[in-house]
């Protein structure tokens, strides 16, 4: 039979445990009291303050050193205060703070700005804020005189370390010192002790540094040029910014120096609508106020990370500009959100009519739907074309490439297909840059059913002068894109021209090979253009895995015709004169009894 509860095997010892109830009346001062006489031992004092981790025969140190403040703070009895006054005492020579260095430089994390070999200055009055026990930092304080103000190996003060752990008590014993510095920045990133406050979220160190008149609430550091106010906004702690913003000296539009972004920018690229409410309440926030790094607004950091709450929010005020791009890339906000496929977004935007769908960027020029479609948006794709006033096919100004060449070439399918029930889109646009067409990078890229798409449009080339399907789709090594022309009878390989022969595969054949010549035809639109050995047509290379194109210097004992269709069905004609699509398909292809 099991149960819940948990019993002494014999009822002895249950008798002995009660009949003494404070054997275990505070074990945590116990272990406390344990852990400082251990650490104050003289052979634990007399080792190596340099040592990174404790010798072996002291077992019990690492656990010691890390834990005997967080017993204390259960309850600081007298004898433990005295202990812990003897190890603060000389604390910057102790090992000890070695071990708290290499015990978790995440938790410790000031700590690991330093290098460990110069872990000088942290003194007994550092390490009683660090370890934030009230009692034993009044204690530190009356045992000698201290230099508040003074920095540890991190940079920090006693003040600054007590308001970055956030121990109210610390705090106001350290600022009943008339000679403290409550505004003394850290030496190494000039964080003052009220942002450090603020970027952790501590609202009551907050509050009791408020209270100082010789607390500036806007001192900006000098790692990023943040105030309190924008630390605390970065990192959500909502509590803190209402504090703040309820101070009329605070300056709420306050941007770094760093980047130039105020903290509306900030609360809106990381999605805290309460923040963002909390911020345009204050008369003197710009709501459009674009940063200095990219000029972005807030509402397109908003739509670029795909919060739609804060986007309606800021679409609510007339003094936000709804199509206002940034100077860095010339990004509109429904530019960022259809790139992001952020469909909720590009809706929203879509149904204002100051929003224009066919802003193209300054950078390379493309459109949202150029965005959206090299992107594989789906869904903002169809909310775009249902726009009456979208121009589908607006080529980009850098490339020349429409919204179809960038589908095609990235292998979105839906999208080409979307783009191709347009009849406003052209399917066979060369851009200027490659004077490639859609099937072009198709082919280029291996992507076999937008292929087959584009070739059942008629108003599609299946070829041009300077680039052909079939030989971009071979020197990329798609063989199943190169036969998807010649099986649709859709190919003039005559009119492929070996630009480049050495970026083909050599003209060397497998034996069991079938060598086929293909010859222009009197009625083929493309003919005069000749391989690279100057001699019409070119020769095409089947074999069972890989097809190629072959040069004029093999031997060739047959001609055929280019596979163009004819009159009669291909079934009706003479194997020799049949489309070159059975020897594509043949698993094995074995040589025509006339190739003999």
């Amino acid at each position: 039979m099991s149960s819940s509860t948990i019993r002494l095997v014999h009822f002895t010892l249950q008798e002995y445990l009660s009949d003494d109830p404070t054997l275990f009346h505070n074990p945590h001062s116990a272990i406390a009291e344990v852990c400082l006489t251990y650490l104050n031992f003289g052979f634990v004092r007399d080792l190596s303050p340099t040592l990174r981790r404790a010798p072996s025969t002291t077992p019990l140190l690492e656990y010691a050193s890390i834990y005997w403040a967080r017993h204390t703070r259960t309850g600081v009895t007298e004898n433990i205060k005295i202990l812990a006054l003897r190890l603060l005492d000389r604390f910057d020579e102790h090992i000890s703070v070695q071990l708290l260095y290499h015990y978790d430089q995440v938790v410790f994390f000031p700590l690991a700005w330093v290098n460990p070999e110069k872990l000088t200055g942290f003194t007994g009055l550092h390490g009683a804020a660090f370890f934030a026990i009230e009692e034993v930092v009044s204690a530190v304080l009356g045992m000698r005189e201290w230099d508040v103000n003074a920095a540890d190996c991190t940079g920090n003060t006693a003040l600054t370390w007590a308001a970055m752990i956030g121990h109210d008590g610390a705090v106001k014993r350290l600022l009943e010192r008339k000679d403290v510095n409550p505004d003394k920045p850290d030496t190494k990133r000039g964080v003052t002790p009220l942002s450090w406050a603020a970027e952790n979220g501590h609202e009551g160190v907050v509050k009791i540094l408020l209270g100082r008149k010789d607390v500036n609430p806007n001192h900006p550091d000098t790692f990023r040029g943040q105030t309190p106010l924008l630390w605390a906004a970065e990192n959500r702690h909502e509590g803190v910014v209402k504090i703040l913003l309820e101070r009329k000296d605070v300056n709420p539009d306050h941007p770094d120096t760093r980047y130039g972004r105020a903290p509306l920018s900030w609360v809106a690229g990381n999605g805290h609508e309460g923040i963002v409410k909390m911020l345009l309440e204050r008369k003197d926030v710009n709501p459009d106020h674009p940063d200095t790094s990219r000029s972005r607004m807030p509402l397109s950091w908003a739509a670029l990370n795909g919060h739609e709450g804060i986007v309606k929010i800021l679409l609510e005020r007339e003094d936000v500009n709804p199509d206002h791009p940034d100077t860095f890339s010339g990004q509109t906000p429904l530019s960022c959100a259809a790139e992001n496929g952020h469909e909720g977004i590009v809706k929203i935007l879509l149904e204002r009519k100051d929003v224009n769908p066919n802003h193209p960027d300054s950078f390379h020029g493309p459109t949202p739907l150029s965005w959206a479609a090299k992107r594989g948006r789906e869904g903002v794709v169809k909310m775009l074309l249902e726009r009456k006033d979208l121009n589908p096919d607006h080529p980009d100004t850098s490339y020349g490439r429409a919204p179809l060449s960038w589908a095609a070439e990235n292998g979105h399918e839906m999208i080409v297909k979307m783009l191709l029930e347009r009849e406003d889109v052209n399917p066979d646009r060369t851009d200027t840059e490659y004077g490639r067409t859609p099937l072009s990078w198709a082919a280029r890229s291996g992507h076999e059913e937008i292929v087959e798409m584009l070739l059942e449009r008629k108003n599609v080339r299946p070829a041009n002068v300077n680039q052909t399907p079939q030989s971009v789709a071979l020197s990329e090594g798609h063989y199943g894109v190169a036969r998807i022309p010649l099986e649709r009878g859709r190919v003039n390989c005559a009119a492929a021209r070996l630009s480049s022969p050495t970026s083909l595969p050599p003209p060397t054949m497998h034996p069991d090979a079938s060598r086929v010549e293909i010859q222009p035809r009197s009625h083929d639109p493309y003919t005069g253009i000749t391989g690279s050995s100057g001699q019409p047509g070119l020769i095409l290379a089947v074999h069972s895995e890989q097809p190629r194109l072959l040069d004029h210097s093999d031997s060739v004992p047959m001609s055929t015709d280019s596979g163009l269709p004819t009159q009669s069905p291909w079934w009706s004609r003479p194997l020799s004169t049949r489309p070159l699509k059975l020897y594509f398909r043949r698993k094995k292809n074995k040589p025509h009894p006339n190739h003999t």
